[in-house]
This record gives structure tokens, sequence and C-alpha cells, in this order.
């Protein structure tokens, strides 16, 4: 079961260009390793981005 919290998080961090706190870069969708966040972090950029 997945955290909605940090998947709005990520997902904001991703769509803005926010930094990974663990790299210290840009963050993007290839940093998130585990396919439940991954999936549910795609679905809420999907699902809250215009024109898609």
């Amino acid at each position: 079961m997945v955290n909605q919290v940090v998947v709005r998080i990520a997902a904001d961090r991703i769509m803005n260009g926010g930094m990974n706190p663990k790299t210290g870069e840009t963050y993007v969708l290839d940093d998130i390793t585990n396919p439940d966040y991954r999936q549910a972090v795609e679905d809420h950029i999907l699902e809250n981005t215009d024109g898609i």
C-alpha cells in the first residue's frame, strides 16, 4: 500500500523540477525504484496534468 502524501510530494517535485533530497539533483521519475510508488506517481501526474 502506498502513502498518497508521499506520492503527491514526489509527483509535485517531478512536475516542478524540484530536487531529489537523496541525490541533490533534479527529481525524475527514474529515481523511484519501488514499482508500486512509481505507478502511483505516474498515475498522479497523468490525472493532474492538463491536456493529457
